[in-house]
């Protein structure tokens, strides 16, 4: 093991380890594609509701103005100003952060593929000592997210610095303007820096993600000898599953030898499906299966009948119903009644003679 552990590690991943490596959480995430999608939503929703807020912070204001303007204010009065400032700033931030709530559990379940796991909520007792995370800050990761982090700052200042230097020509911080081209300009404003801030965040995410991605893939390669290990446990697993299916033919061949030859007939499809039937009047109320199957167990039917001279009747929907409807060792359906009846007439009709010498009593 220790071998292997030092080894190259040269093999792509196998399925297997993938999967256990989702379960565990572990797979390729970037804080900035969460950063980027909820600034997106914020600008599109900003976008759409800045009608409304502009209309509800106009009643707001007037409201409130009014209020103040009163000869006298007592605490009721003015808890009066506090819950309408409340109400009115909640209809305008509320959706908005819901949206962003909502797009934060979106952004994370595309990165993980909505892989749901339990094992990230175990605690990790690891986690309380300090040296990891000591030793993190000079591994090549953390080099990596101070790179990112200075990277995005450069971006967006190198993106909102030309907006900003021609936001600083405008008249309302030069003179005296009318209120609405100062909301018309905030909103203008935040619209314009969010847009360029958002086209920033898109490209840093995209190189950050690009590259989680990579260094993901590189962490989940494996040696040779961990291949190996590995398809050891498969090839063990599928040697367990055919020693049982081996077993399980075995148990159903030894069934068929001892009740195939009872049988009155078998109702074939004609080659993809066998059914025996067997109906004694004395201790049936019903025609029975007593055995059925398709393709090779078909064929094994069939030849079991042979050898014992067990009549072989071909009627196809009478097989496909039978295989699909009764189960080995009940009676057939009332449905099938006539249909069965029919085929054991003849059956009996035509070796009138064996089944006498069998003993077996004949319907009339």
């Amino acid at each position: 093991m220790a071998e292997s552990e030092g080894a190259e590690k040269t093999e792509q991943p196998t399925a297997k380890r993938l999967q256990e490596a989702l379960d565990m959480g572990n797979f390729a995430r970037s804080p900035e594609v969460s950063t980027a999608l909820m600034l997106a939503a914020t600008v599109l929703v900003l976008t759409i509701m800045v009608p409304r807020i502009f209309e509800t912070f106009k009643l707001y204001m007037v409201g409130g103005f009014a209020q103040i303007s009163r000869p006298t204010l007592d605490s009721d009065s003015v808890m009066a100003i506090f819950s309408n400032f409340m109400v009115h700033a909640g209809y305008c931030v509320l959706p908005v952060m819901g949206v962003a709530v909502i797009t934060s559990l979106l952004s994370g379940g595309l990165q993980s593929r909505f892989q749901l796991t339990m094992r990230v909520f175990e605690p990790k007792w690891e986690r309380l000592n300090p040296w990891p995370g000591i030793q993190g800050m000079f591994q090549t990761r953390s080099a990596v997210r101070l790179g990112v982090s200075v990277l995005k700052l450069g971006v967006i200042v190198g993106m909102t610095y030309p907006v900003v230097k021609e936001l600083v020509q405008d008249p309302v911080f030069h003179a005296t303007t009318d209120f609405n081209h100062l909301l018309h300009f905030m909103a203008a404003t935040a619209q314009t820096v969010g847009i360029r801030v958002l086209l920033g965040l898109v490209l840093v995410a995209a190189a950050d993600y690009g590259y989680q991605l990579w260094h993901h893939q590189q962490e989940m390669l494996m040696t040779k000898e961990q291949v190996k290990e590995e398809q050891k446990g498969s090839e063990g697993n599928l040697q367990v599953k055919g020693e049982f299916k081996k077993r399980r033919r075995d148990l159903l061949r030894k069934k068929w030898l001892a009740e195939i030859p009872k049988a009155d007939v078998i109702v074939t499809n004609p080659t993809h499906l066998s059914v025996a039937l067997r109906y004694d009047r004395g201790s049936m109320g019903a025609p029975r299966v007593v055995a059925k199957g398709s393709r090779f167990n078909a064929l094994r039917i069939r030849e079991i009948a042979k050898q014992h001279q067990i009549p072989i009747i071909e009627n196809k929907p009478v097989a496909r119903m039978l295989f699909k409807h009764c189960r080995e060792g009940q009676e057939i359906l009332p449905q099938l009644y006539a249909a069965v009846a029919e085929i054991l007439a003849y059956v009996y009709r035509v070796n009138r003679y064996r089944y006498y010498t069998q003993g077996q009593q004949l319907p009339a």
